[in-house]
């Protein structure tokens, strides 16, 4: 008796629940002003998918000299980004940017595509395409929109990349290390060094290198040692490097290079 009795309200409970996931019908507004009013108010009220709904018709259907053009590819971005959909978020930026080059969105919206893709390198360790499209956008704003209110942000956001780049090309090295693979690893060193000077990565891997050279399988002490002036001269005052380049013994244990 009491499944019976429940079976209704359960029925009603499924025909609400499909009552409130009902679509945003674009079709409804007559004009594309009434569309785009629509679209940001569900924007405000954090109603993405409704807002993703009325800004993407207005891209596909507004005339390319309309001036709600760019605020509609602009905030169908912004929706998809809030939508965690960085990906498509980055795509709808960069047709802003591409379609509509003078708006006053376009320097706004590259540096934007470029914060969604670097969004999508979560770590440095994983696949680094999405930081070189990242890098790309900043590059292609510093160099269409030089005097940008946004580009000493893209400046900075660069070194924040070449940081992430440089971390990995030192962890791969680092891996080498553990192999005992130290041929492969000077190189992944060297190139942090050679690539990517000024990151912190880079004094990190000069550090390695002395450590790889003095080991006994190895022994380049003159090597060690060019590091080591180049290390003094860059970081004076750094108390890893001091110890670091102090003459040590060549008995510089595997162990001793992982854990630094």
């Amino acid at each position: 008796m009491k499944r019976r009795a429940t079976l209704p309200l359960i029925v009603l409970a499924l025909g609400l629940g499909v009552g409130c996931f009902k679509q945003f019908d674009v079709a409804k507004f007559p004009t594309s002003v009434a569309l785009y009013d629509a679209g940001l108010a569900k924007y405000r009220d954090g109603k993405w998918d409704a807002a993703i709904l009325a800004f993407e018709r207005l891209t596909l259907d507004l005339p390319s000299r309309d001036s709600l053009l760019g605020r509609a590819h602009w905030f169908l971005a912004q929706s998809r980004l809030r939508n965690e959909e960085r990906l498509l978020a980055a795509q709808a930026f960069i047709r802003l940017a591409e379609q509509l080059p003078d708006d006053t969105l376009a320097d706004d919206a590259t540096f934007e595509a470029a914060g969604a893709y670097a969004g999508l390198w979560r770590r440095p360790s994983l696949d680094p395409q999405y930081g070189l499209l990242a890098q790309t956008q900043h590059r292609l704003l510093l160099a269409i929109y030089p005097d940008s209110r946004l580009a000493d942000s893209s400046r900075a956001a660069l070194r924040r990349l070449d940081e992430r780049f440089a971390l990995k090309d030192f962890d791969t090295g680092m891996q080498y290390v553990r192999r005992k693979a130290y041929d492969s690893a000077i190189i992944y060193f060297k190139d942090v060094v050679r690539n990517w000077p000024e990151s912190d990565a880079a004094r990190r891997a000069m550090l390695q290198l002395v450590l790889v050279y003095r080991l006994p399988v190895l022994n380049y002490k003159e090597d060690a040692e060019e590091v080591c002036g180049a290390l003094r001269a860059a970081y004076p005052a750094d108390a890893q490097v001091v110890v670091t380049c102090k003459v040590a013994s060549a008995d510089t244990s595997t162990a001793t290079l992982v854990r630094r």
